[in-house]
């Protein structure tokens, strides 16, 4: 490959990998995550309004769980991938936090799982567009655009769930 033709690829991969990293960090066209867990009362934490089958708890803990679980699929941990069973290793069977610490670590854990992704997208040798050995086709991709689907549908459903108890200050 010339070398013009090269810097205009990593160019347009820079561009692309700005908009990922965008993208990832949400509040572009709704609230961030950030927003919708900030300041949420630790009373209404396990509450399920009526005709929602979760509580805040259960949306924020399946966000981790489920964003762990794609990091790890990225960048399997030594020894590889294990894939989870589904639902139950992706839903939470309690409705509330066992504390507010609790609550805090799980924000924590899904803000550092998110930096540990950005930063598989950043590493100089990436390639977003190469299919990872293991599972059918999925690349880096695939998965930051999984990734952002899947916490913008959740933090929508967060701020639902608040406008419902009454706790959203939008």
């Amino acid at each position: 490959m010339a070398k013009a033709e090269a810097k205009k690829t990593a160019s347009g991969n820079d561009k692309l990998l700005k908009q990922l990293e965008a993208l990832l960090d949400g509040g572009q066209a709704h609230a961030t995550f950030a927003d919708a867990v900030r300041d949420f009362p630790v009373e209404l934490r396990g509450v399920a309004p009526a005709g929602l089958p979760y509580s805040a708890w259960q949306l924020l803990e399946h966000m981790r769980l489920t964003l762990a679980d794609i990091l790890n699929f990225s960048a399997p941990p030594t020894g590889g991938y294990k894939e989870l069973p589904w639902p139950d290793a992706y839903w939470p069977k309690e409705n509330a936090p066992a504390s507010p610490l609790a609550w805090d670590r799980s924000i924590a854990a899904v803000e550092a799982d998110l930096e540990k992704f950005k930063a598989l997208l950043a590493k100089p040798n990436a390639d977003l567009y190469k299919p990872f050995r293991w599972g059918t086709g999925q690349n880096l991709l695939r998965e930051a655009l999984l990734i952002a689907d899947h916490q913008a549908y959740h933090i929508g459903e967060l701020v639902l769930l608040r406008r419902l108890l009454g706790c959203w200050k939008s």
